[in-house]
């Protein structure tokens, strides 16, 4: 299944985002964000092709809220995708977008693919199986051990609370940050030891479904901020906290405790 779903994403990518690319009007939705046609068309096109590789209803993102909220809460089985990750880099012509589309079962991602179609990247997962970079094993990095003062961090600050993103810009406690706005891919970069660390305040299910999977079967850590465990927690808003290494995990989560807890008794 895994290698059907791969041939399905990265053919609908093909055929529905890559001719639209850099030549498609947009539109904003009722949160602010970016809808295109191309968002619009790679969600039908998957919607039949993910039929045809397992019969389960499909949660898009760009389904009405009260769609999702019904199938989410009606059916312990379904698919999750995110049509185009990265709508404002695609709109603007910044290349660093992804589809991304798993397979949950009670609660959890059971399969997952997010593919980069203009660089050619495509990760994958099966629970308990292993995760895949192009069809080589991934493993996450783990010699030389890093320290969390020489990581590169994934982190984006427009979702944190003010103190915490206030406290690593004043003091960073790794070596450089980066992001370039598609969560799905930066899920897949830390499991490929792109960047060794990650924090996001709040994700939604499609952000976050095939990137933990690929990150976890890659033998990654994650957690969330909160410390709430991560597939307990609202399934629509889900902070994160990950790494590529055990040690450096517990140095980050440290790190981001202590730090909320000192902000939060600071005099305002």
């Amino acid at each position: 299944m895994r290698l059907a779903l791969i041939k399905a994403v990265e053919r609908v990518a093909a055929t529905e985002i890559l001719p639209r690319y850099q030549f498609v009007t947009h539109e904003r939705k009722a949160d602010g964000s970016l809808l295109t046609e191309a968002d619009i068309a790679t969600q039908r096109a998957l919607a039949r092709a993910l039929h045809d590789i397992h019969p389960v209803p499909l949660l898009g993102e760009e389904m009405d809220e009260d769609e999702q909220q019904y199938l989410w809460q009606t059916h312990d089985t379904l698919w999750c995708a995110d049509p185009i990750d990265g709508t404002s880099n695609f709109v603007h012509g910044i290349p660093y977008f992804a589809v991304s589309v798993a397979l949950i079962r009670h609660g959890r991602p059971q399969l997952g693919v997010v593919h980069d179609p203009l660089h050619r990247e495509t990760f994958s997962a099966m629970s308990g199986k292993g995760a895949w970079f192009n069809e080589q094993q991934l493993h996450c990095r783990n010699e030389p051990t890093i320290d969390l003062h020489h990581a590169m961090a994934s982190v984006d600050f427009k979702r944190l609370n003010k103190s915490l993103a206030q406290a690593l810009v004043l003091e960073p406690p790794y070596a450089s940050q980066r992001n370039f706005g598609a969560c799905t891919l930066e899920w897949c970069h830390v499991a490929a030891g792109r960047c060794a660390v990650l924090l996001h305040g709040g994700q939604k299910l499609w952000d976050y479904a095939a990137g933990s999977l690929i990150l976890e079967e890659a033998g990654g850590f994650y957690q969330s901020l909160e410390g709430i465990p991560y597939w307990k927690g609202n399934p629509w808003k889900r902070s994160v906290v990950a790494a590529t290494q055990p040690a450096l995990f517990q140095t980050w989560l440290d790190w981001l405790i202590h730090s909320s807890e000192v902000n939060s008794r600071a005099p305002a």
